[in-house]
């Protein structure tokens, strides 16, 4: 019942009220914006533009040529070729645990640097913490793999293995889809 009196109302007069619309003053259009048109390939303004382009300004050189930049390696890098092949062996550890077979055709790793894990000693440091904590302590383990006691902690502390676990159902009376 409230429709049919809004469509009176709204129909009512209704070629009037248009008649009145269209024949009022249409509003006037905002000027268009004066465009300068690009200038072509013989004009002189793209003459000029070029050789600005080109010029060399004085002031901006001088500024230039007063920067100078003098740099030097770090004298920790520069270690002699005898100490440095040394030093390089010092730092690596052979590799303490490893997966059986070729992993995905990669090189198998023979030694890695102090202070870190492949995947699979990661893995093997951490469910051997889970499993037995007082015998693989932190302590322990970040002497096995020559890390550092406080990322070795840290790794024990925020990382974990991943567990299965079968969550039996709480009832024998459950039901089951039979196989046909």
């Amino acid at each position: 019942m409230g429709a049919r009196v809004v469509r009176m109302f709204r129909n009512f007069n209704l070629e009037n009220r248009v008649h009145r619309e269209i024949s009022k003053e249409k509003p006037r259009v905002a000027p268009r914006h004066a465009a300068n048109p690009p200038p072509s390939a013989g004009s002189s303004e793209a003459v000029e533009t070029a050789e600005s382009v080109n010029l060399k300004h004085d002031p901006l050189l001088s500024l230039l040529r007063s920067v100078y930049v003098e740099s030097t390696d770090p004298e920790a890098a520069k270690p002699s070729s005898s100490s440095s092949s040394v030093s390089e062996e010092a730092e690596r550890r052979p590799l303490k645990f490893s997966l059986p077979g070729d992993l995905h055709g990669l090189v198998e790793l023979t030694d890695v640097p102090k202070g870190k894990l492949t995947i699979a000693e990661a893995l093997k440091a951490l469910s051997s913490h889970q499993r037995e904590p007082q015998t693989c302590t932190p302590e322990k383990i970040a002497q096995d793999f020559s890390l550092d006691l406080k990322d070795t902690k840290a790794l024990l502390e925020f990382f974990m293995p991943f567990q299965v676990q079968m969550i039996p159902p709480k009832t024998e009376n459950v039901k089951k889809i039979k196989a046909s």
